[in-house]
């Protein structure tokens, strides 16, 4: 479909065996409620696979997101490439979320051109690819897009060049009451104090990040951190930083343990850091791993958010 498929699709068919780790987990004996205090909404990327193969159609997401109970979904781009600017479908997709009960939250936009890009000209042909897919999040009635920083060149200047890009995006957004996030996703994205200052010298209360609890490798595209990584940013430390500025929250899972926990990623300490500063938004099941189906993987993920969520609430 597009690179980042490509990418996931060449890393699985070579991905490495990685031990366990021994991670604070949660309590196993805690059941997994249905009114445990969290917002929890199904990223379109958690079913990736299935929509490749045409198992399943992105036209049915709302639908499919209510059968596992969710009634909150944030789009991908991807899926919808020769309808970006269909006004009707868009307005067709809105409807059929509406009697889903179905909330629309985001449009992850992805392989439109690279922001960070120094070169004003090919900074701005992306800039203006991404137009339509705001005008489609605001008919679907989304409340912000997630683009992603990419650019060649130094750290300061891909910087200064995404500073640009988020202040021009955020000023098309605002009319259409949407928000511009920045997501973790692999190179300078994965350093969180570099995507913190560029929403800070945005200067826009509509530019934020969508922290990802996976996204944290600096030497890869795409940020993955399922495989080996080279260089990694501290994903604790990640979520920190982007947490002042999130109107969204990403929580990636990979594989889990006989107990239910993420073997890779410590979801209670993560969603300590989440809770403890305030943000009270959707957090988005994003599940991509390799050894199980991704049904499978969608209810483990919602059951250890639950899980400990309540134990977080407990506690405090």
């Amino acid at each position: 479909m597009y690179s980042r498929r490509r990418f996931v699709k060449t890393i699985a068919a070579g991905a490495l065996t990685l031990p366990a780790f021994n991670l604070i987990s949660c309590n196993p004996q805690k059941q997994a409620g249905t009114n445990t205090g969290i917002k929890i909404s199904l990223a379109q990327w958690s079913l990736h696979r299935a929509f490749e193969k045409g198992e399943l159609q992105a036209s049915d997401f709302a639908a499919i997101a209510r059968q596992y109970g969710i009634s909150a979904v944030e789009y991908v781009n991807g899926f919808y490439r020769d309808k970006g600017s269909d006004e009707k479908f868009w307005n067709e997709l809105k409807r059929t979320a509406d009697n889903e009960g179905v909330r629309n939250l985001l449009m992850m936009i992805d392989e439109e051109g690279d922001l960070g890009n120094p070169t004003a000209a090919a900074r701005n042909t992306a800039i203006e690819n991404h137009y339509k897919w705001l005008n489609a999040a605001n008919l679907l009635g989304c409340h912000s897009v997630r683009v992603n920083a990419f650019g060649e060149g130094s750290s300061e200047d891909v910087q200064k060049a995404m500073i640009d890009s988020m202040q021009r995006l955020g000023e098309y957004a605002a009319p259409l009451n949407l928000n511009v996030l920045i997501e973790n996703h692999g190179l300078f994205s994965s350093d969180g104090k570099w995507v913190a200052e560029v929403i800070r010298q945005s200067g826009r209360t509509n530019c934020g990040t969508l922290p990802d609890f996976g996204n944290w490798c600096l030497s890869a595209k795409w940020g993955t951190t399922q495989i080996e990584c080279a260089e990694a940013y501290d994903r604790y430390e990640g979520v920190a930083d982007l947490l002042p500025f999130a109107k969204g929250v990403s929580a990636k899972s990979y594989a889990f343990d006989e107990n239910g926990n993420e073997t890779r990623i410590d979801y209670l300490r993560l969603l300590r850091l989440v809770k403890d500063s305030g943000f009270d938004g959707y957090v988005g099941i994003e599940f991509e791993g390799f050894d199980m189906a991704e049904p499978d993987g969608i209810r483990a993920t919602h059951q250890l958010l639950e899980r400990c969520w309540q134990q977080l609430e407990v506690k405090s």
